[in-house]
């Protein structure tokens, strides 16, 4: 499994959904390529919607990690590209990530602001690595 470190001489990064260290035993490694706000078909969902293509995104990373196995638990660190990254964009990106990972052992994770992803319409992408450990 998986622990979630958050030392007090660190900041309490929980709030924005995110833990500073997460430790996991050993287990199967899955990495997920970015996934972005597109159903299976490559229509966007949420054009021009910064929360509802970071849902998406989620989304479809849970569908990702469950297909390898696991569950969105088992996601240890996050690398999140958001274009052209503005503060304020910060507490919607959080309110996500925290209805998904909760606000207690979230994945560790790194924001990243780029002029542009793959497709001009979207705004955010997320990666993911997971630890699968055997549940037996």
């Amino acid at each position: 499994m998986k622990e979630c470190i958050n030392p007090s001489s660190l900041f309490d990064s929980r709030s924005f959904g995110f833990s500073q260290i997460t430790v996991a035993e050993p287990g199967k490694m899955v990495f997920i390529s970015g996934q972005v706000a597109w159903d299976k078909n490559m229509r966007i969902i949420g054009d021009g919607d910064l929360e509802q293509q970071t849902e998406r995104s989620i989304m479809n990373l849970k569908q990702a990690v469950n297909l390898a196995g696991g569950t969105l638990q088992d996601i240890v660190m996050l690398r999140i590209y958001k274009v052209k990254y503005r503060n304020e964009e910060g507490k919607v990106i959080s309110k996500v990530l925290r209805k998904y990972f909760g606000s207690e052992n979230p994945p560790s994770s790194t924001w990243i602001s780029v002029d542009g992803l793959a497709n001009p319409d979207f705004l955010i992408e997320i990666e993911a690595q997971a630890v699968i450990c055997d549940r037996t």
